[in-house]
């Protein structure tokens, strides 16, 4: 056996520091949302990690309520059967909505749940530890010293993570969970899990804006192809075994609101954004990808998969990447129309 075990090839990906520290991800990562233990279990769950393994992404993430908690099992399981180095693969998990059981400890962010709740989630994940934790929403019913505190007793005390980060929190609450961290010499929140995509920009690009500034805040984004309306699957009906027709109570509003002006207009800017990507020599799908890599604020781009082959398709954004000049991005800009309007300086820019 050779002294250093090695099992991992970084391939052609592109790697980023998470934020403002030493840790650097994969710009490209795979997550279990609505996929891993829920639709899709077993040996497909492992084809799929390995997949992205052998591209050269690091980075997995998942959650506890993901599935009720299935989600962590079976891509714990997959880990174990792969049999990857620890020290060579970045592994995250969030913590707040629990696994549907009524025990009202059993969810939220007191200094109890966040570690009890994340000993549960390395326990199905059959791992010693997370690289980072995430609070997967704030917790209004908890005062952010205590759950400043919490996170901080799962990294210096107990070893339990390495990091921790927000999900969906206004900028305000992180910068509240930040300043308690300065004062009381407890340790602050380094990353954000926020939805951005193509058409959903306004809180990523405006709102956290002072944060990529002042803390060199990262991000580690989710649903980049607005699952999946931005492949284009979406622009005559909703198809069979799609997201949208296999979680038909969560994305009942979305499915509706394809039938109004405003999805009607979105759709026709899909199909826009299919015939610049054609000329660039890819698809919408990665199109859409790269344009969110595009951003340096993005430190990952969580990938949703439940085959190997969209993982397959969904790496080549990283070529596709390279050849979004600035033409192109305004080009890209002008058929999305939505760009958010940052707050007025007053001439006063640094």
């Amino acid at each position: 056996m050779p002294a250093v075990q090695s099992a991992y090839d970084p391939k052609d990906m592109k790697f980023r520091h998470l934020g403002p520290t030493g840790l650097k991800v994969s710009v490209l990562s795979l997550g279990g949302w609505l996929t891993y233990g829920g639709t899709q279990k077993g040996e497909i769950v492992k084809k799929c990690l390995e997949t992205a393994w052998s591209h050269g992404i690091n980075t997995f993430d998942t959650a506890e309520v993901y599935a009720n908690g299935e989600s962590e099992v079976e891509m714990g399981q997959a880990l174990k059967e792969l049999g990857w180095p620890r020290d060579e693969y970045v592994l995250t998990t969030k913590v707040f909505f629990g696994t549907g059981r009524k025990e009202p400890n059993t969810r939220g962010l007191s200094w109890k749940h966040i570690v009890e709740g994340l000993k549960s989630s390395l326990q199905r994940l059959d791992q010693p530890y997370v690289d980072i934790v995430f609070a997967h929403r704030p917790d209004p019913a908890t005062p952010m010293k205590e759950i400043v505190e919490g996170f901080t007793q799962t990294i210096r005390n107990l070893n339990l993570a390495y990091y921790w980060g927000t999900s969906e929190w206004s900028a305000t609450q992180i910068m509240e969970a930040t300043q308690i961290a300065e004062k009381y010499n407890l340790i602050a929140p380094v990353v954000e899990q926020p939805q951005y995509n193509a058409f959903h920009r306004e809180r990523f690009e405006v709102e956290y804006a002072p944060l990529y500034k002042q803390f060199q805040y990262g991000t580690t984004i989710w649903s980049p192809l607005a699952s999946g309306f931005l492949t284009g699957k979406y622009n005559n009906g909703i198809p069979e075994n799609s997201r949208f027709a296999t979680n038909k109570d969560f994305f009942e509003n979305t499915v509706k609101s394809l039938q109004s002006e405003e999805g009607k207009a979105k759709i026709e800017k899909v199909k826009k954004l299919t015939t610049l990507a054609e000329k660039l020599g890819g698809t919408v799908a990665q199109l859409s990808l790269a344009w969110c890599i595009s951003n340096p604020n993005v430190s990952t781009v969580i990938l949703g998969a439940t085959k190997v082959e969209q993982i397959e398709d969904n790496i080549k954004a990283l070529a596709l990447s390279d050849k979004l000049t600035p033409e192109i991005l305004e080009e890209i800009e002008k058929i999305l129309d939505n760009k958010p309007t940052p707050p007025p300086s007053y001439g006063r820019e640094r």
